[in-house]
């Protein structure tokens, strides 16, 4: 009788990467039990051995069937091979077939619990995945319908009322500039953030020259808030870190903007680069107001929303920035903190730093 679909592939899945799992583990198995044997140590080790593969077997591939057969293949092979007569079965000794069913009830249970065990990750991480995407629509979507709203409220007084000054249809084309690069950047920050929680293998990371990578965010920043003094200081020997450069100039943006934008009296920057115990560590240090202390333990995590409606303008939202600077710094396996210094407040993170072979 063949199994419904989804129990046939997802419970007893069929892959040539874990039948070479499987058969790998097994003969190494067999190796051992054959060397514990020549040295005259067998008696008593084998079917632990065999209970300890089909631990591995369960952990390292998908589903229970893997697991399954390696319970009766482990089985066959402690009878056949390992117990005395060798190379014949035998169930009529005293005591074996007890051992024999003890060996494989012990294994059933190993390769059910590890096989529920993975199934329950698995569910967890697509909970955490769907609820990551639920928070990202829920905070987008203030952050795209205000302006939004105020492009189209320009561009109507623009079209309604032709007697408008020049100064005013200039103040209300830049203010529609102006919305239109928050929204370019929120889609950035979206796509950004996306492609992390997809797919972490997709990320590519190679040496990257950290200090060109700040520069070039840097440069981006001065050139959006020419207002605001940005100054920068780096180590004198190059440091080598594997990154996905658009994404690392990404948080750096974020971080910079974040600390122009919710800084609210900012008037400098300081952003700095520096080799750290192994690691590269970012800083970006402003003179601004500096942080709620009720708001810095959840002010990574995307279900704690520092929301817009404290900024005044209603559209300012810090959170979804910074849940994509904390993504994208975890899938580079580094770390990322913020904190208040006794004027303003700092934002870091480091990153493994890459070593050349000698």
């Amino acid at each position: 009788m063949r199994l419904p679909e989804f129990v046939s592939s997802k419970f007893f899945p069929i892959s040539r990467r874990d039948l070479l799992v499987t058969a790998g583990i097994l003969l190494c198995t067999i190796a051992v039990c054959s060397v514990l044997r020549m040295a005259g140590s067998i008696q008593g080790f084998a079917p632990p051995v065999f209970v300890l593969a089909v631990l591995l077997i369960s952990r390292f591939t998908t589903g229970y069937l893997y697991g399954l057969i390696s319970v009766v293949l482990g089985v066959v092979c402690v009878n056949f091979i390992f117990t005395y007569p060798y190379w014949a079965f035998n169930l009529t000794i005293a005591g074996y077939p007890l051992t024999f069913f003890v060996l494989m009830t012990v294994s059933i249970i190993t390769c059910s619990l590890t096989a529920q065990a993975k199934q329950q990750a698995r569910l967890l991480a697509e909970n955490e995945r769907e609820k990551m995407r639920a928070n990202l629509l829920r905070s987008v979507s203030h952050d795209i319908r205000t302006p939004l709203t105020s492009i189209v409220g320009s561009t109507s007084a623009i079209l309604e009322n032709p007697g408008l000054s020049e100064q005013d249809k200039r103040e209300l084309l830049e203010n529609t500039r102006e919305e239109a690069q928050w929204l370019i950047r929120v889609v950035e920050n979206l796509l950004s953030i996306t492609r992390i929680g997809e797919d972490q293998a997709r990320i590519t990371k190679e040496p990257e020259a950290a200090e060109e990578v700040l520069g070039e965010a840097v440069r981006k920043f001065r050139r959006r808030f020419p207002e605001i003094a940005a100054s920068v200081s780096i180590p004198d020997n190059l440091l080598l870190v594997p990154m996905d450069p658009i994404l690392i100039e990404q948080v750096l943006l974020n971080l910079l903007e974040n600390a122009a934008i919710h800084g609210k009296s900012t008037t400098s920057i300081h952003v700095s680069l520096q080799e750290e115990d192994g690691f590269a560590r970012f800083s970006v240090q402003d003179n601004g107001q500096g942080l709620s202390e009720k708001k810095i333990a959840g002010l990574f995590d995307e279900t704690v929303k520092p929301h817009a409606a404290a900024d005044g303008d209603g559209k300012r939202n810090m959170g979804l920035g910074l849940s994509v600077c904390r993504a994208i710094v975890r899938a580079h396996d580094g770390t990322i903190e913020a904190k208040n210094l006794p004027h303003g407040a700092e934002f870091s993170f480091r990153l493994p730093i890459y070593k050349e072979d000698l």
